[in-house]
């Protein structure tokens, strides 16, 4: 009878092991397909990313265009003579001309 039971506790046992590896190996199998989800998730995160990258460049390319383009309005600008000090000097000519003309 111990012999019976120590054969039939074995056999229990092995079955309990084989439970828990089968479960152990379920367990596993999930995480597996978890990390294969989170995976691709950062796949397709990381294209969007690419995508992302290749539009500010195009951007900051154009912003480098415009700043280019701004400096060269800025010195066209100081070139020419300002809408207020021509006015003025069209102000002072005239003054001259009217005090030259009278001395004739």
């Amino acid at each position: 009878m111990a012999k019976m039971t120590l054969e039939k506790l074995a056999s229990d046992t092995d079955k309990k092991f084989d439970g828990l590896a089968i479960m152990i190996k379920h367990g596993f199998d999930g995480v597996d397909k978890r990390f294969d989800i989170v995976e691709n998730r950062l796949d397709v995160i990381e294209n969007r990313l690419d995508v992302i990258e290749k539009r500010l460049d195009v951007i900051e390319k154009r912003l480098e265009v415009l700043e280019q383009e701004i400096e060269a309005i800025k010195l066209r600008f100081t070139e020419v003579a300002w809408r207020f000090e021509f006015k003025e000097l069209e102000q002072r000519v005239r003054r001259l001309e009217g005090k030259v003309s009278s001395k004739r």
